[in-house]
């Protein structure tokens, strides 16, 4: 069973070991050492990832995971299972930038937990470290107000600088003690024990003392499961979102010339004119529409079926679809618009009175050139042909006949 160095020093960065096995692995070759300070995927935390180095410093292998095999631990590595032999000693070094940001999203999450859990009594469900935010799961939905509270509260642990330490206890003797969640394992627990402020069961990485976490800030909420998941970071991952927030509400400040508390007026006022713009601009396509309409309808060709209107045109689907509607609003009339783009958008329509199925001449024209599409018999439409909108156009009428 592999020694876990890092349960008694998360802080500790190089190792030496000795190579216990190495093992290929779905194509990967994997390294058992004695004792490492790489830690595996476990408890919502990701694995480390670093380097391992041979003796005669000819070997440097990157860790590219770390797998909990059964009590053994696996570094999964980027080179061959020649590389490393059994009783062979390597040199370890963890990625500790990783590391570190993994501690301080970690212990951040011990204490924002618990800050909901004494001011709101409600219980983490489940935790998850991604790489760029981390989530809790939490059993009820907050408010933002109880949300602010919490952070607040979590907070005021981080900058009181709380010593976090470690202790074992047997699952007896942990049921006596105040954890904040009941843990499941049996054996020897490790205890992650913030002083005066919360106790929990939980072998990952965690810094030595709250003050290491930085700062705890709270992101997005959404509902989850019947309960809330609640994004949060910590540390470095706080600072960098600040930075991205920061740009974004300058350059919005920048283009918007308002003061930063002015910007949601500001944009609401923009929103309210873009749908003004949008009511004036849906209402005059329609006129343009019409108009357009009258003078293709005037040159339609006359055919077996009705009077055909067959053009390119420059337009998008909403275009071509609303005036193909204005063209078939007339009795007997067939409205075939293919946009001048290649893969072309067509849309076909017809009067009430007329007998061809849109729908069909659709089918027959996606079948040869390729696309998607479909409609009603009235009215279909299709994007993605391939093919020239004159070829598209020959192929309507040929379907028609």
């Amino acid at each position: 069973m592999t020694e876990r160095l890092y349960y008694a020093d998360a802080y500790l960065r190089e190792f030496d070991a000795s190579v216990v096995r190495v093992d290929r692995r779905d194509g990967r070759t994997a390294v058992f050492l004695d004792r490492t300070a790489f830690y595996p995927t476990s408890g919502g935390q990701p694995f480390d990832i670093g380097t391992l180095v041979g003796d005669s410093e000819r070997v440097a292998l990157r860790v590219v995971d770390v797998v909990d095999d059964d009590g053994d631990v696996a570094h999964i590595v980027d080179g061959p299972a020649e590389a490393l032999s059994a009783g062979q000693a390597v040199h370890g070094a963890i990625d500790w930038t990783r590391r570190l940001d993994h501690m301080q999203q970690h212990t951040g999450q011990h204490v924002l937990s618990a800050a909901i859990d004494r001011l709101l009594s409600v219980r983490t469900v489940s935790f998850h470290l991604g790489t760029e935010s981390s989530t809790i799961d939490l059993s009820r939905e907050l408010t933002r107000e109880e949300l602010v509270s919490a952070e607040i509260d979590a907070n005021r642990i981080v900058w009181e600088n709380h010593p976090v330490s470690i202790r074992y206890a047997s699952a007896e003797e942990a049921a006596k003690l105040p954890l904040r969640k009941e843990s499941a394992r049996e054996g020897t627990l490790r205890l992650v024990d913030i002083e005066t402020f919360d106790l929990s069961a939980c072998g990952g990485t965690h810094v030595a003392k709250t003050g290491g976490i930085g700062v705890i800030a709270i992101g997005a909420t959404e509902r989850f499961k019947g309960g809330q998941r609640v994004e949060f970071f910590c540390g470095g991952r706080a600072l960098t979102k600040f930075r991205a927030m920061r740009d974004a509400l300058s350059g919005a400040v920048r283009v918007l010339s308002v003061l930063p508390d002015e910007l949601p007026p500001a944009i609401e006022k923009l929103q309210a004119d873009a749908r003004e713009r949008q009511k004036t601009l849906a209402s005059l396509q329609q006129d343009l529409a019409r108009y357009r309409a009258e003078e293709f309808a005037s040159s339609a060709e006359q055919t077996a079926a009705g009077r055909l209107v067959a053009r390119a045109l420059d337009a998008d689907a909403n275009g071509l679809k609303s005036l193909a509607s204005a063209i078939t609003s007339r009795p007997g009339h067939i409205a075939v618009l293919v946009s001048t783009t290649r893969p072309a958008l067509v849309v076909v329509a017809r009067s009430q009175d007329v007998a061809v199925a849109a729908n069909q001449i659709v089918a027959s024209l996606t079948a040869k050139f390729g696309g998607r599409g479909g409609g009603k018999p009235d009215l279909a439409q299709a994007g993605g042909l391939d093919a020239e909108s004159a070829a598209i156009l020959d192929a309507a009428r040929a379907a028609m006949d």
